[in-house]
């Protein structure tokens, strides 16, 4: 049962699971190194259990999960607290308020591996035993000032690498409940931000508050939100919404990579799904569509109640889910229609860059449906140079810059603009090389007898100055026209 699969970060989450369930509007997680004998505490203000409530609770698979429960029960098997604290610890101690009297009980698994023949007996505390466990001494006083409430304490956690020093296990540690931090804000975001009106609850660790993450960035104006459609299994419903995130170019660097997420974009795309708003597995179309850089800003959002976990296969986790195939063809058909609107944020994109250059250095040509790129034969500079050459070398000058058009490196720019279009940038170009080409450019347009103004307006309207528009004003600026 120590072995099922659970991280760190999922046995957090099952026992947070109750601790919702019982209503709890603030949830506590603390631990300690302790000086290398660490422990762990979740502690919350729910409804509370008593003595008989407490004992079917540590009871091994408490509760049928073939039976139906209440629309916001977050359980399933009644095997969560359980299952999710053994396999983080070896010790277990549950202390439970409802009604001002206070129940506790203890699972102490190195006491049953020392006496097999006594079979699995759990240990009821009473007071005296409680107070002698000194890592409930704070978490006792913060029951005591609750009406109800729950602490269920892990200790002897053997998960560890103990073949580590103790400062690199420490550190380890460390890095592990930091990762269970973001786990949880984004499994419980829809719980954190509920928003006004609605039910929402607080989850601190260490007394630090989490901030759910959304991630789909429902808030910002630029996220497409695609009308929602509903599958019905067995008369009951699920809700799917699809949403489009922004595109880079709509977001701020901070806020563009805070979205993407671990893995990226790209890993990052695909299917949400909740049930009760508890995420329960993200990130996959469920084979149903390769991940493709043109629809790594699609994420949708499935929303499934508990009455459908035994045909989405839940596992004792939480932590993962199989749709049936009745489900799998209305997501299939769901994301063929999400899939083109993902693609067109990009396609949109190569539409919507018409330059505002009079002079580029760059043309685009569209012919047959292909598109490619070609470098202008008529732009000032190369007009320039080409009057300065004899036919001959105005010729081999053509077929350079023919060369260069035909090895543009168009699979490796898509790759990079795919995965990060934040980082593909121009070169820059130094304000002497940039003074050095104006200055080819002023006494053309000054034998053309323009104004000022006028210079600089075309002047600026021709690549690379254009692309460097403030650097090259400041350049004019400093030069006598």
């Amino acid at each position: 049962m120590r072995d099922i699969g659970y991280s760190m970060e999922t046995a957090l989450a099952d026992v947070i699971d109750n601790s919702i369930t019982a209503e709890a509007t603030d949830i506590n997680i603390d631990f300690s190194w302790n000086d290398a004998e660490p422990w762990l505490a979740i502690s919350d203000n729910g409804h509370g259990m008593d003595y008989q409530e407490l004992l079917l609770a540590m009871k091994l698979g408490s509760l049928n999960p073939l039976e139906s429960r209440e629309d916001n029960d977050l359980g399933r098997f009644g095997l969560g607290l359980k299952t999710a604290s053994f396999s983080q610890c070896r010790k277990l101690t549950v202390v439970s308020k409802k009604e001002n009297s206070i129940s506790a009980m203890e699972w102490d698994l190195d006491q049953i591996t020392e006496n097999p023949d006594t079979g699995w007996k759990v240990i009821v505390l009473d007071s005296n035993d409680l107070h002698q466990v000194v890592e409930l001494n704070e978490l006792l006083l913060n029951l005591d000032q609750k009406s109800s409430g729950t602490i269920v304490l892990w200790r002897k956690l053997d998960r560890l690498d103990s073949f580590d020093s103790l400062a690199i296990r420490e550190k380890k540690l460390n890095l592990i409940i930091d990762h269970s931090r973001k786990h949880l804000e984004l499994t419980y975001h829809r719980f954190l931000n509920a928003g006004p009106g609605k039910k929402s609850i607080r989850i601190f660790l260490n007394g630090g508050n989490l901030e759910g993450i959304d991630p789909f960035n429902i808030s910002h104006n630029a996220t497409l939100e695609l009308p929602s459609q509903s599958i019905y299994v067995d008369s009951k419903e699920i809700k799917v919404q699809p949403f489009v995130l922004p595109h880079y170019t709509k977001v701020s660097p901070q806020e563009y990579e805070k979205y993407s997420g671990d893995g990226g974009y790209l890993h990052n795309q695909g299917f949400y799904v909740y049930r009760n708003k508890r995420l329960i597995i993200k990130s996959t179309w469920f084979r149903l569509m390769p991940k493709e850089e043109l629809t790594k800003l699609v994420r949708v959002r499935v929303d499934i109640p508990n009455s459908l976990d035994h045909i989405w296969k839940i596992d004792v986790k939480k932590s993962n889910a199989s749709p049936p195939e009745v489900v799998r063809r209305g997501l299939k058909q769901i994301i063929s229609e999400v899939e083109y609107s993902g693609k067109r944020v990009f396609k949109q994109k190569g539409h919507r860059l018409k330059s505002k250059i009079l002079e580029p250095f760059w043309n685009r040509n569209v012919a047959s449906g292909k598109v490619s790129y070609e470098i202008s034969k008529s732009h000032p500079l190369i007009e320039s140079l080409k009057n300065k050459l004899g036919d001959d070398l105005q010729k081999e000058f053509i077929n350079i810059l023919t060369s260069v058009e035909s090895s543009f490196p168009s699979d490796l720019y898509f790759n990079d603009f795919a995965n990060s279009p934040e980082n593909v940038v121009k070169p820059s170009v130094p304000k002497e090389e940039l003074k050095n080409i104006i200055q080819v450019f002023l006494p053309i347009y000054k034998n053309e007898k323009l104004s000022k103004e006028q210079i600089v307006e075309k002047i600026t309207q021709i690549e690379p100055m254009a692309s460097h528009a403030d650097l090259s004003l400041k350049i004019i600026e400093e030069m006598e026209l």
